[in-house]
């Protein structure tokens, strides 16, 4: 299945050959041809490292006699008749849709299983069983391919599921890119790894218009990053960014505590306006005129001047540093003004005017003042500075108590918390760069065209050596093409930055597609900051209402996206729960008839036979039953993964009581055979096996307490025990 380096070559230059030839019908269109199939013959050396994770997953035997084979990507003999067909191709969709009532023009349907290169299983799926021959018939084997993934041990890393994908899930993935898909979906029911491949999907099918900004996947927390790192690398796709709300400030690391009420209180859309009347607060207009002396004059600012001065800047340029200028140079002028007049104006030329002002602006005292009158800010002082000053929280935010003012002030050098990410980020829009910041930026641009002179330089050498080794006949139009490739491709060598590095490294960055996993959990705040990175608001928003854990966080996917893409939005809903079985499941869908009567579950795939395990231990008693537990689990799930999940406000306690556990705080968490995670920790997550410590703690913990313990009942696969006191909804619980 390897093509060799020689035979790409020639197919690249074959096709080289024939856009030449078809240049005739225009520039434009032969150039776009030029890139299209540069990047298809430069991106298939990256592709082809996939085959040490094995390349063919798939087969399909159609009644029509022809047969074909699906895999993580395409690939072609030398008359390029197809070897393999990428998953992601329309022709491969059948794949994933035929079903024995709809066959689809297939008679068979096979899955194999591999492990690197080597074939570790196969399974039949017969669609149409009057199309099988007598001899076909007795080469039927294996089980269901997708029963046996879901029934094999985690590995504290989620799998991609290319093989397995199902006809739902898979219609979900091939969505069309435009606009807002919101895929709305009960526990287990994989919209964390159907949004993943959608990702992947949409990168293949729309290369052109996402190659250049990429994918931006938002998660709920670190370990869920963690977690799902190696999908996306394992489909071919590295142009993305994976990352939580907390990391989207460059430069900024989010990780202190908070209480729930501010997080509430931060994550509100009213702090958008907060923060611009707390720069407001920043622009100062004295109620007494400032007399002071520049050089040998004394001069006097009145409120009426540096009011004035002020409106006009605003109304110029709206945003706080960028309207800085605008208002010093009307102080400067003023001030400049006095002296001239004392001079005498017609004793002051054109010249003279400029140097004096000048000198004004040079003065220490003035610059102090222009200082005190408008700072320059930046969104951490800003923001800071707002919330370690109840005088000025109280002026900006008049409708928060004495209490909710409270619940939200902090030092000023405290650490910062994940609610104020998007809060800096707001800031940054409202307040404009510095002056440092534009300088800078005009300094890099001013480099990268001295780099990009020199590269061109480069590159017409380059050229002139290539025409005269080939001897073949290339347009000046091309030629510009070639100095243009040679000079990008240059400038990267130097600085080889991927284009996930560049995006995670700029604010500004605007991508061509955003992901967002638990998306429920999301403040308003938070939704104003990824709005920004996606304009054309191009999204897939994955999450379930009712496991919605925050105060903050979403209560109607109407409501926020009527405000944001009005009439461009949709939804999907998945309904297949392939994570957990109908054991635990009946116990969980009673927690969900407590949330909201009028929900249903999703309906399990399988069945385990083992029920959940219910008992109500006294507290003194929970810990050592906890290690009991653990250790009985273990011996039943072998090598699988365990999780303890406990109420938040006693994390610390079960870390002390429970050493030998690996604990949230350590990235490796999930690595370990047993894991110790509070509700938020666990969200995205899966286990063969889950202990829940005293969940009555959890209904307890927060005013959606409920839905967090429902998120904890579903995180397993194959067994549950529940210890400690019981909350109402789990009393009426058959215990075993």
């Amino acid at each position: 299945m390897y093509e060799r380096l020689d035979v790409l070559r020639e197919k690249a230059r074959t096709e080289l050959r024939r856009v030449q030839g078809e240049a005739t019908t225009g520039t434009e269109q032969a150039a776009s041809e030029r890139e299209s199939f540069t990047q298809l013959y430069s991106g298939r050396f990256s592709q082809l490292s996939a085959v040490e994770r094995g390349l063919c997953f798939g087969r399909v035997d159609e009644t029509a006699g022809d047969r074909f084979h699906i895999g993580r990507i395409g690939l072609f003999d030398d008359d390029y008749n197809p070897i393999l067909i990428d998953w992601r191709t329309p022709v491969a969709q059948v794949f994933y849709k035929a079903t024995a009532a709809e066959p689809l023009g297939v008679k068979r349907r096979r899955h194999i299983r591999l492990h690197g290169r080597t074939v570790v299983g196969v399974d039949d799926d017969l669609l149409d069983a009057d199309a099988l021959g007598d001899g076909e018939r007795s080469t039927l084997i294996g089980e269901a391919a997708l029963l046996s993934s879901l029934s094999a041990g985690r590995t504290g890393r989620m799998n991609e599921i290319v093989a397995t994908i199902q006809s739902e899930q898979d219609e979900i993935i091939r969505s069309e890119l435009p606009g807002v898909l919101v895929v709305q979906g009960g526990p287990g029911t994989g919209k964390t790894v159907v949004a993943l491949h959608r990702a992947a999907y949409l990168l293949y099918t729309h290369r052109e218009q996402l190659g250049r900004s990429g994918v931006l996947v938002v998660g709920p927390n670190s370990t869920f990053l963690r977690y799902i790192d190696q999908v996306l690398p394992s489909l071919g796709e590295t142009d993305v960014v994976l990352a939580t709300t907390a990391e989207l400030y460059p430069g900024v690391v989010a990780t202190a505590p908070e209480s729930p009420e501010a997080a509430r209180i931060k994550g509100d859309l009213a702090m958008a306006d907060v923060l611009e009347k707390a720069a407001a607060g920043f622009r100062v207009v004295p109620a007494e005129p400032i007399r002071l002396k520049v050089g040998q004059e004394e001069l006097v600012l009145r409120p009426a001047a540096i009011r004035k001065a002020q409106q006009a800047a605003l109304t110029a340029q709206p945003l706080h540093n960028r309207a800085r200028p605008l208002f010093v140079r009307r102080i400067v002028k003023a001030l400049a003004h006095q002296i001239v007049e004392r001079i005498g104006r017609q004793y002051v030329g054109e010249a003279d005017v400029e140097d004096i002002e000048r000198e004004v602006f040079e003065d220490d005292r003035v610059l102090e003042l222009l200082d005190r009158l408008w700072p320059e800010l930046t969104p951490q002082l800003l923001v800071s500075v707002l919330f370690s000053s109840d005088t000025r929280l109280a002026a900006a935010a008049p409708y928060l108590t004495a209490a909710e003012r409270s619940a939200v002030l902090r030092p000023l050098t405290a650490d910062w918390s994940r609610t104020d990410v998007a809060l800096l980020d707001e800031a940054a829009e409202q307040l404009g760069d510095t002056a440092a910041v534009v300088a800078g930026r005009k300094r890099q641009a001013a480099d990268e065209a001295v780099a990009t002179a020199a590269n061109r330089e480069y590159a017409r050498g380059v050229v002139d050596i290539e025409l005269t080794a080939d001897r073949i006949t290339i347009e000046p139009w091309e030629i510009e093409q070639f100095k243009d490739l040679i000079a990008q491709r240059t400038r990267l060598i130097e600085a080889p930055a991927s284009l996930a590095e560049r995006a995670a490294s700029d604010r500004t960055w605007v991508f061509g597609h955003v992901i967002v996993d638990e998306a429920q959990e999301l403040s308003a705040m938070d939704w104003r900051m990824l709005m920004r990175r996606c304009p054309r608001r191009s999204m897939t928003l994955v999450g379930d209402i009712a496991q919605a854990g925050s105060a903050a966080g979403v209560r109607s996917w109407t409501e926020l996206l009527e405000r944001y893409a009005p009439r461009r939005w949709r939804t999907a809903e998945l309904t297949v729960n392939y994570r957990t079985p109908t054991e635990i499941m009946s116990l969980a869908a009673g927690i969900l008839a407590a949330i909201d009567p009028t929900l249903k579950p999703p309906a399990s795939v399988r069945e385990t036979g083992v029920e959940p395990y219910v008992d109500p231990v006294p507290a003194e008693a929970l810990a050592d039953a906890l290690r009991v537990a653990i250790k009985s689990e273990q011996e039943a799930i072998g090598d699988g993964r365990t999780a303890v999940i406990v109420p938040a406000a006693r994390y610390d306690e079960f870390a002390a009581a429970l050493p030998e556990v690996a604990h949230s705080h350590d990235p490796a968490v999930l690595d370990g055979a047993v894991a110790l995670l509070d509700v938020p920790q666990s969200k995205g997550l899966e286990f063969d096996a889950v202990l829940i410590a005293d969940p009555a703690g959890i209904v307890a913990g927060s005013d959606r307490g409920l839905s967090d313990l429902y998120v904890a009942v579903t995180r397993a696969t194959k067994r549950l025990t529940v210890l400690g006191s019981l909350p109402d909804v789990l009393t009426q619980v058959r215990h075993r």
